[in-house]
């Protein structure tokens, strides 16, 4: 996608500027005329450089104050102008100055944050039209603030679990690396003198380990670079993101943490989508939108078009992996009982309680077996190098 710089008059004889994405000028003209601009100046940049970084501590502010905004009744742009002057983040202030000024210039909400979806993100831009064309925006923004918390709260937890663990594991590589290295080539000299080539198979697999630590160290510090870069580039294809989801959804226990987030969120959505009136296919795509799952959002949008057909949904969703066979049930027997709403706030209720379960036995598990693995290996060392010591000592007798 090319980026262009464009200057255009609105409606009303305002002169206007901003920078858009398109496949190619013609596109970039097009996408100008349905927003009802007559564009005087369109050119293209080579680069576009962001108007400041939004930090996630940054945007969930954003996010809770634009919810209050929004479910106060203030008008868009003189809230976001008032909440702009408050802010001490210069790169966010100038953020929300320009997302007034194409409010101002007759842009809708959706539009504006679709044009910065790089700052803020793409499936931001997705729950605020779910929310405008239910006309539950405050609830869908709520929604999404109390989701962020949550999987804030889950990553510095995860994060608490894991650094401890990650510097034990760290400081017994290095003792195991430091015992390779300096004190089992001196086992070497002397078994290999003594006893010869009658070493036990795990001695001789010891005893050989040195030479390959410092080459081992560097094909993971390689790994770890290659795998930082796989998943920044990853996050610009949704076919890279979504082979991602099925690889952290298959991780263990951290990969039900990361599912029942999203079906938690997911759940609450169709939730607040049904108490608006939304039909079933409508709700699930929207739903979808919000989780933020792009395996999610396809297998939603066929399940969607199979219930337009008139297929039940517990027989449309055969073919489902990613939807479970829990949710689909408690739909169609809440459709049957006109108690759907309240079924689907139960199985959010449900999803967030399994990721707050599956998230402690993280913080429980982690430690203790890595201190298992780290003692397992530090004896399978010594047993093996200290075994032979007998025919050492006999030899010497």
């Amino acid at each position: 996608m090319a980026v262009f710089a464009y200057e255009a008059l609105t409606q009303t004889g305002r002169l206007i500027q901003g920078i858009l994405e398109g496949g190619s000028a013609d596109e970039a003209r097009e996408i100008l005329a349905q927003m009802q601009l007559k564009v005087n100046l369109l050119e293209e940049k080579k680069s576009i450089v962001p108007a400041g970084r939004i930090s996630k501590t940054e945007f969930l502010l954003f996010n809770q104050q634009l919810a209050a905004i929004t479910k106060a009744g203030i008008p868009l742009e003189r809230g976001l102008r008032e909440l702009s002057n408050d802010l001490a983040s210069a790169g966010m202030r100038r953020l929300i100055q320009q997302v007034v000024a194409d409010l101002e210039a007759g842009l809708g909400l959706e539009q504006a944050v679709e044009k910065r979806k790089a700052l803020f993100g793409p499936l931001y831009g997705r729950i605020i039209r779910a929310g405008i064309q239910t006309g539950r925006l405050p609830e869908m923004l709520t929604i999404l603030h109390r989701h962020l918390e949550f999987a804030g709260q889950t990553r510095r937890m995860m994060l608490e679990a894991l650094t401890y663990p990650a510097v034990v594991l760290l400081f017994g590589l290095l003792v195991l690396t430091g015992i390779y290295v300096f004190i089992i080539p001196q086992f070497n000299v002397i078994l290999t003198e003594t006893v010869g080539g009658r070493l036990p198979l795990a001695t001789s697999i010891i005893l050989a380990i040195p030479e390959y630590v410092l080459p081992l160290w560097t094909c993971v510090g390689l790994f770890t670079v290659a795998l930082i870069a796989v998943l920044a580039i990853s996050a610009r294809s949704e076919g890279a993101r979504r082979l991602r989801e099925w690889l952290v959804m298959h991780l263990p226990v951290i990969g039900r943490v990361w599912y029942s987030e999203i079906m938690g969120r997911f759940s609450e959505a169709a939730a607040t989508l049904v108490s608006t009136g939304c039909d079933m296919p409508t709700c699930l795509r929207l739903a979808a939108d919000a989780a933020g799952s792009q395996r999610l959002r396809l297998e939603a949008d066929i399940l969607a078009g199979q219930v337009e057909q008139g297929r039940p949904i517990l027989e449309a969703g055969q073919f489902c992996r990613m939807i479970p066979r829990l949710f689909l049930y408690s739909v169609q027997l809440g459709s049957q009982r006109h108690e759907l709403q309240d079924n689907l706030h139960n199985l959010a209720d449900m999803y967030t309680a399994q990721a707050r379960y599956h998230r402690g036995r993280v913080s429980a598990a982690l430690l203790p077996g890595l201190i298992v693995l780290l003692g397992a290996l530090v004896a399978f060392t010594m047993m093996a190098i200290f075994v032979p010591m007998a025919q050492v000592l006999r030899a010497l007798g």
